[in-house]
Parts: C-alpha cells; sequence; structure tokens
C-alpha cells in the first residue's frame, strides 16, 4: 500500500505488516486495519482485537467476512474503482503483445466483456479505440436498468473472439460466479477463443482452462488472477501465453488510490478530516514523451503497440513469474507473493505524451481514447 505509513501515520501509531501473514497477536491492541486482498479478514483474526474499522485497499471483498464485520460492529470499507484504469491498461497491452506475438489483427474481432462494473466499462471503451467489436454481459446491471446495451451469456460465449472477466467473486445468489468457467462455458464457446481472467481466480476453474486449452477451444490465455493463490497451478501456467501474478491492477495511480480511499474513509469512522495529500509525493513519469515520428511504416495497430509497451512490458512480469515457478510448488507460491509485493513501480498511460508520425495523426482519437496525450 504506498504511503501507508504517511497517510495513517496522521491518525496515530501505525504498524507495517507484511498482508498474508497478520496474526490475532499482531491486531490485538489495534484500533484500525488497512489490509489488501492477502490478508482473510474474519472472526478468526478480530475476535480477540479492539479493532473497530476495517479498510481493504482493493476493487473486491471476498477476502472480508461481511457478516462477520455487520455483526460484531466494526465497520467495513474497500476501494472499488481505484484500480479501475490500471486493469483496463492490462487487458489492452495484452491483447496487443498477442497481436503482436502471432500475427493477426484485432480491428473487426468481436470482445465479450463479462461484468460490466468500474472495470469492464473502461475495458470496453478502450476496446473500441483498439477496433473491437463489444458484447457486453452483467445480468446484476441489466434488471437493474443500467443504460447499456447487454448481452445474454449464451451469445457472449457464441460470438466471441475474446472473453475477458470482469465479475467479483460470489458463492450465492442468482449470479454466484465461482467457477462460471467451467466446462460447460468452453463447450459453449467459439473454437480457438482468447481467454482472459484478470477478475477473481475463483471464478474459474484451472481444469477446465488446461482442459479448453489442450482441445483447442481456447487457442490463447491470459491469466492474471488464478485459483488458490499463491499456489497457482504450475501446469496451467505453463500451458497459457501471458501469465502474471495478480498485478493487472498495479498501477502506482491505482495503488495510491486505493491507499487513499481506505485512509479517506478512516477519517471519516474518526470525524477527522483528511489533511495529507499524496501529489506533491507523487515520482515523476517514466516516460513523460514518447516519439514515435520516425515510425513511418508502421501501421495502426504497429503504433498502439509501440505506445503501450513502451509503458508498460507485459511480457517481463510474464517472465518474471515463469522464472519464479521454475521450482517447488513452494517455491511458486514464495514467488507469487514475492513478485506482488516488490512490483516495480508502473504508471498509467495518462503521463505520457506521443509525438506520432504524419500519416498516422487520425490515430490520435484512439489513443487519446486509450489514456495517453498527443502533441
Amino acid at each position: 500500500m504506498p504511503f501507508a505509513a504517511e497517510t495513517f501515520g496522521t491518525l496515530g501509531d501505525t504498524e507495517i505488516l507484511e498482508g498474508r501473514h497478520i496474526t490475532p497477536a499482531n491486531v490485538r491492541s489495534a484500533d484500525l486495519l488497512a489490509v489488501r486482498s492477502t490478508t482473510r479478514i474474519d472472526r478468526a483474526l478480530l475476535q480477540d482485537s479492539r479493532v473497530r474499522f476495517v479498510g481493504t485497499a482493493t476493487i473486491g471483498i471476498d477476502h472480508l467476512d461481511t457478516a462477520y464485520l455487520d455483526a460484531a460492529g466494526i465497520r467495513w470499507c474497500y476501494a472499488p474503482g481505484c484500480n479501475a484504469n490500471s486493469v483496463s491498461e492490462y487487458v489492452t497491452t495484452a491483447l496487443l503483445c498477442l497481436a503482436q506475438r502471432h500475427g493477426w489483427r484485432l480491428a473487426g474481432k468481436t470482445i465479450g466483456v463479462i461484468g460490466v462494473g468500474n472495470v469492464g466499462r473502461l475495458v470496453a471503451h478502450k476496446a473500441t479505440a483498439l477496433g473491437l467489436k463489444v458484447l457486453l454481459n452483467d445480468p446484476p446491471r441489466e434488471r437493474a436498468g443500467d443504460a447499456e446495451d447487454f448481452q445474454p451469456l449464451e451469445r457472449l460465449l457464441a460470438e466471441s473472439d475474446i472473453l475477458t472477466l470482469h465479475v467479483p467473486l460470489t458463492d450465492s445468489g442468482p449470479d454466484a460466479t465461482r467457477h462460471l468457467v467451467d466446462d460447460s462455458f468452453f463447450d459453449r464457446s467459439r473454437r480457438g477463443l482468447i481467454f482472459i481472467n484478470a477478475s477473481r481466480g475463483g471464478v474459474m476453474r484451472s481444469e477446465s482452462v488446461l482442459s479448453a486449452l489442450h482441445a483447442k477451444r481456447v487457442a490463447h490465455a491470459v491469466i492474471d488472477t488464478w485459483e488458490n493463490e499463491p499456489r497457482i497451478s504450475q501446469t496451467l501456467l505453463e500451458n497459457v501465453d501471458i501469465a502474471t501474478p495478480h498485478i493487472a491492477g498495479h498501477s502506482f495511480e491505482g495503488k495510491v488510490e486505493g491507499t487513499m480511499m481506505v485512509y479517506r474513509a478512516a477519517c471519516r469512522f474518526l470525524g477527522k478530516q483528511p489533511c495529507w495529500d499524496p501529489e506533491p509525493h507523487l515520482p515523476p513519469p517514466t516516460v513523460p514523451r514518447l516519439d514515435l515520428s520516425a515510425a513511418t511504416d508502421a501501421d495502426e495497430q504497429d503504433l498502439l503497440w509501440q505506445a503501450v509497451h513502451a509503458i508498460y512490458d507485459i511480457e517481463a512480469d510474464d517472465r518474471r513469474l515463469r522464472d519464479a515457478a521454475a521450482g517447488t510448488a513452494d517455491d511458486t507460491a514464495t514467488g507469487f507473493d514475492t513478485l506482488r509485493r516488490n512490483y516495480p513501480q508502473r504508471r498509467e498511460f495518462r503521463f505520457t505524451r506521443l509525438i506520432l508520425p504524419s500519416h498516422a495523426r487520425t490515430l490520435a482519437p484512439r489513443l487519446r481514447d486509450l489514456g495517453f496525450q498527443i502533441d
């Protein structure tokens, strides 16, 4: 959590701990607890503590036992939308990477976006900028009357060349998502699918994805969120095109906003005014200006790839995870967490100003839709 010590230090004494190994003894005398998704928040952790506020700097809450928190009178919050742009940039980069690697064109393909919340909406917007036809599926939002052109899942499975998941992990109700992606899911999908999971690992059965890859029902897979993290399936990892350690939402800005959303909620809980601003403390952009004017022979998709690749090297994330998984299952689990904890600073597209070659000036609106500034 970037700036955790600085923000929460304005509220009292702050102790920084490693998230997956927080114990009841660590929190016994704490009043507030701020975590990310690696910390399971439940009765076993908190029942002997004086914690009265829990905030998670994440968009998901499946690691929180909210029923227990509510029954115990413990206020809780999360950070919906904090890293939505980061995840949408991850999906954009992954698609362009696959297209570059396998020599096919994105324009004209159909992408099905399953889950159209903060993340899914941005994924759909950027997919349109890539020239993709977009189909949306979100039954809860459709029932709520959201003004989107939602389609049934069956249509997405039948017509989509690409399927990307952006749903929460839920176990009950008419829209339960645990193991939404199973053998039947792929049996009903278009053959040769490109499959992306950057939501929660539990929404897919690892064995089903692996079987679909072996049967060629899935031609290419991008997996960022895995079942049983950090003890992920090494066999699945070996068979997917792009494998990353649950870092799609780990842009620096996404993580900072997660911290700030929890900090502001903690201030409201304590009746205090937030007094720490991250803006003066943000580092300079990694690539403030990118000159592509010499790429006179590049077509539009090549230029899109050059722009995003200069900001985010997704293949480096893939290599690091594969290197970490070269040993035992325990080595893989340790490496998975280490990569997340020590993730290099990744800035978002909006901090980079592009200079385009004269023949590609018509590409400027699409690059702006991806988030870039254009000279």
